[in-house]
């Protein structure tokens, strides 16, 4: 377990586990959004072992014993309800849970149980431990909501070991689908400006209300296409991602979609340039959804 390198704020026992907790920062960070998502998984704060080993699976699809292992110390930064943490806990040596919303406490509630976990209540311009600390690094879907981004990267590989590896998740900007794809895909952008200032609870209501009109539709649509259609042509239909997922999940990413105030895309282009600047190489994208996530090693 690594020493704090400030004094904490205060401390938070939930269930077995104390939380620490520290300013978040108010530079590079959306405060409305940190609120937003700590509601987000508050209501989702529970996720079936099957259904975080089948997303785990997917996002660690690039990642080996090679880069996360039974030595590793790991930073999962944005870790919100926790399930990338649990994923890794019996993976990693000691993993370091941070978040800057409420969601931190929902988490250690979840997985008071795991032995080698501490969760901490931090931002990405705040977290407390020297640089140069972590031999894995891990931010899945969270980035992208913080106003710079690049910066954001900067601050959190800092915090990992020359020849340690990060495993970073970004929003993709579409730069590997067509027009028509593009097309839906802004107009559902549109309607997330709206949805996104809604109060709390009648935000909640309305993006439920998505997932079963829009997302179930085309869950459905893929699905059928997927029979009748030669090949992969099925793969082009907008949220085809969402086919095999629990109706759990699917709930949850509308909410996220449509719910966050600030989100931001990138191309893999652009990624590889932050992830360069921030000292990184080796990069080597996985071919498989969700985009766009990446492993790199700190040069």
């Amino acid at each position: 377990m690594l020493k704090y390198t400030t004094s904490e704020l205060n401390k938070k026992k939930i269930s077995e586990k104390e939380v620490f907790c520290f300013n978040p920062g108010t530079e590079n960070i959306d405060l409305e959004t940190v609120e937003s998502f700590g509601e987000e998984w508050l209501k989702f704060d529970e996720f079936s072992a099957e259904e975080i080993k089948n997303a785990g699976d997917q996002y660690f699809d690039i990642v080996t014993e090679k880069e996360l292992n039974k030595a590793s110390y790991v930073l999962d930064l944005g870790c919100g309800s926790g399930r990338w943490t649990k994923y890794m806990a019996d993976k990693a040596k000691f993993i370091e849970a941070v978040d800057p919303s409420e969601a931190v406490f929902s988490a250690a509630r979840a997985y008071n149980d795991l032995s080698n976990v501490r969760f901490t209540q931090a931002g990405v311009d705040t977290i407390p431990f020297e640089d140069n600390s972590f031999d894995f690094v891990i931010s899945l879907g969270v980035l992208h909501h913080i106003p710079d981004t690049g910066k954001a990267l900067k601050s959190l590989l800092r915090k990992l070991k020359s020849g340690g590896h990060a495993l970073i998740y970004l929003y993709y900007a579409l730069d590997n689908r067509g027009f028509l794809y593009k097309l839906i895909f802004n107009l559902s952008t549109v309607l997330r400006r709206v949805v996104s200032t809604l109060p709390h609870s009648f935000k909640q209501f309305v993006c439920d209300l998505l997932a079963i009109f829009i997302y179930l539709p085309f869950i459905g649509i893929a699905k059928l296409a997927k029979i009748i259609l030669p090949g992969n042509l099925y793969m082009k239909i907008p949220l085809v991602y969402y086919r095999d997922k629990s109706w759990n999940i699917i709930r949850n990413d509308a909410l996220d979609r449509f719910g966050t105030p600030l989100e931001q895309r990138f191309s893999k282009k652009q990624i590889t340039e932050m992830m360069e600047a921030a000292g990184m190489g080796q990069l080597q994208f996985s071919e498989n959804e969700p985009y766009w996530h990446v492993l790199a090693k700190k040069k």
